[in-house]
């Protein structure tokens, strides 16, 4: 599981081509000012998985919930620290859990939805899909997402990255043309989708789209948690584990992230 929970899947039971991306749905406008005695609905990013980077607000929210609701991969990291009731689901039941979700909250339960990283990184989909389900404005708390601990770990400063989510449902085309766009004099932060566009099968897109091979290249896999582990290639060597759309086709995790970096001058290095 990385960042997102809403690639697409054979067992995903929602249909992108009958009606508008939830993503689209959740950033349509503006977040409106939501006061604590509305009683909102939260979604909270819950970081990486490692409960130190969980935000104590994003804490509080899970706490005080009646009702909690989210993948089941993301709800097990945060079922010990409140006594709300989990609504736990993967794609086939995701409707079904949210439509029950969406009744406790319009009896007056207080609601919260848990997702992994940050909303704000490739998490719109299933914020979306909460927002239409009740009905009612989502208030986001932002989390630590495993691209901020990635940028840390590679070096790569936000400001001189670009970071593409390939994490999610429908077509990749114009997410992969914008790596494609400055590749070599940006550097660049990806979160693969699993199996069918992992590290190495990037590497190849890029490759095939001009960049150098020589490009340095780092497959950042569990961050924060045991088994953390960075492999520090190139982009040529990289592309050699390209093909295939199940787990044994790749030697990477599902949880990674690939950072791409420039070069820097050495003027910029002095």
């Amino acid at each position: 599981m990385s960042e997102d929970d809403s690639y697409e899947s054979e067992d995903d039971p929602y249909d992108l081509d009958s009606g508008p991306d939830p993503a689209t749905f959740a950033a349509a406008e503006p977040e409106p000012p939501i006061e604590e005695a509305d009683n909102p609905v939260y979604g909270v990013g819950i970081g990486p998985g490692n409960l130190e980077y969980l935000t104590p607000r994003g804490l509080r929210a899970i706490q005080e919930a009646d009702v909690v609701v989210g993948f089941q991969t993301v709800v097990e990291f945060v079922a010990d620290e409140t006594d709300a009731d989990l609504l736990t689901c993967g794609y086939a039941d995701e409707a079904e859990a949210l439509s029950e979700f969406a009744e406790r909250v319009a009896a007056g339960e207080r609601g919260t939805a848990v997702l992994m990283g940050d909303p704000n990184h490739s998490g719109y989909q299933f914020l979306g899909k909460v927002q239409q389900v009740v009905e009612r404005p989502v208030k986001a708390i932002p989390g630590i997402s495993s691209l901020q601990i990635a940028a840390s770990r590679a070096r790569t400063p936000m400001e001189d990255t670009r970071f593409v989510t390939l994490h999610k449902s429908g077509s990749l085309d114009a997410d992969l043309d914008r790596l494609a766009e400055v590749v070599g004099e940006r550097h660049l932060l990806v979160l693969p989708r699993p199996f069918d566009l992992m590290p190495g099968d990037i590497a190849e897109f890029l490759l095939d789209s001009g960049a150098d091979e020589s490009l340095e290249a780092l497959v950042l896999e569990r961050l924060t948690h045991d088994g953390e582990h960075i492999t520090r290639t190139t982009l040529g060597e990289l592309s050699e584990s390209a093909g295939g759309s199940g787990p044994e086709s790749t030697p990477y995790s599902d949880l990674s992230v690939l950072a791409v970096r420039a070069p820097i001058a050495e003027e910029e290095r002095a």
